[in-house]
């Protein structure tokens, strides 16, 4: 379906000097320095995958997405859509007719048309014909709701109701693959609810093949099954949750409240020397350690033998921090 070999993104950019003298002498001798956006990067995403595309701001997502959508060229390397090359002038057209994009910052609706209006625009742009407009907007009116406000204006419409009038527009006509950027961003949790089961029918309908960017990680959760972390330009992990898991441990956190006190030691030594412990601001003995190595059954059944316990709670570590370090760490 997508297939990304060995692709490099590089932009020039002007060494501006400073001060209105050096504004008049960057005229007359412009030095410029290269910047790599996407370094060298692999990979290939088949028919109906939900794929997370994911990293920090600049990072080289959205450069990578507009290569893949064909608005930008790569410096070096090749994409393929289906086989063809989406950026190039001879297959652009083609390559079009089977992408939609949903950009969270952005509408692709007509401002002051209705919202009807900016649908029966693309039935025109995309030659969709009749029945099949007639269905696709029925499915997609009922999927999102669509119905209370597809005869206002597009200017009118609340962030909830706007994006998911984008979602639908860039739906309308069926597109093979779906390029989501920052979809749920702003949202209320209802709407976010929506949004999120409605991609998930259309993976499941029409085998949507789906590349998600976006820093919430309950979206990835909720859609992705494989991930892809870039940092840099280039890639630091790719594959899916479960395998960030082993590399990283499935960390849980025991918090435990009491009179009494734990034998840190003694704990260690039972449990291979793979516990930490910290108190917390409300006093809570705080234990943490790796699931893969400890199961939190035999954990809590220790603590409850050794010490009178108050109260106690058991977290998991949030997706959103096993990213965090990725990126610290930078390597995988």
């Amino acid at each position: 379906m997508i297939k990304v070999q060995n692709v490099t993104k590089e932009f020039k950019r002007v060494i501006r000097k400073p001060g209105l003298i050096g504004m008049i002498k960057t005229l007359f001798s412009a030095k410029k320095e290269i910047i790599t956006a996407v370094d060298n990067v692999s990979f290939d995403i088949n028919k109906g995958e939900i794929v997370g595309y994911i990293g920090s701001n600049g990072a080289g997502k959205s450069t990578t997405i507009k290569m893949m959508s064909g608005i930008l060229t790569p410096t070096k390397g090749k994409i393929l859509v289906n086989g063809l090359e989406p950026y190039s002038n001879k297959n652009r057209s083609k390559c079009l007719k089977d992408i939609g994009v949903v950009f969270g910052q952005r509408t692709q609706l007509w401002w002051d048309l209705p919202l009807i209006e900016s649908f029966n625009l693309y039935k025109d742009i995309y030659n969709i014909n009749d029945q099949d407009f007639k269905e696709r907007l029925a499915y997609l009116t009922s999927l999102l709701g669509l119905d209370k406000f597809l005869s206002s204006q597009v200017r009118t419409l609340s962030l909830g109701q706007r994006m998911r009038a984008d979602l639908a527009a860039a739906l309308i006509y069926n597109p093979k693959i779906l390029f989501l950027d920052e979809p749920t961003i702003g949202l209320d949790v209802l709407i976010k609810e929506k949004i999120i089961y409605a991609i998930k029918e259309i993976n499941k309908k029409y085998q949507t093949t789906i590349i998600l960017t976006t820093h919430d990680m309950s979206d990835i959760k909720s859609l992705c099954n494989r991930v892809i972390i870039l940092d840099e330009g280039k890639i630091l992990y790719d594959g899916n949750l479960q395998g960030i898991k082993e590399k990283f441990g499935d960390i849980r956190h025991i918090f435990v409240l009491s009179d009494d006190k734990l034998d840190e030691k003694e704990m260690n030594e039972k449990f291979g020397n793979d516990l930490s412990f910290s108190i917390d601001e409300q006093g809570y003995l705080e234990i943490s350690f790796d699931e893969l190595k400890n199961k939190s059954k035999d954990l809590l059944a220790y603590v409850i033998s050794k010490i009178n316990v108050k109260d106690i709670r058991i977290s998991t570590n949030s997706l959103s921090k096993v990213v965090k370090k990725i990126y610290e760490t930078k390597s995988f």
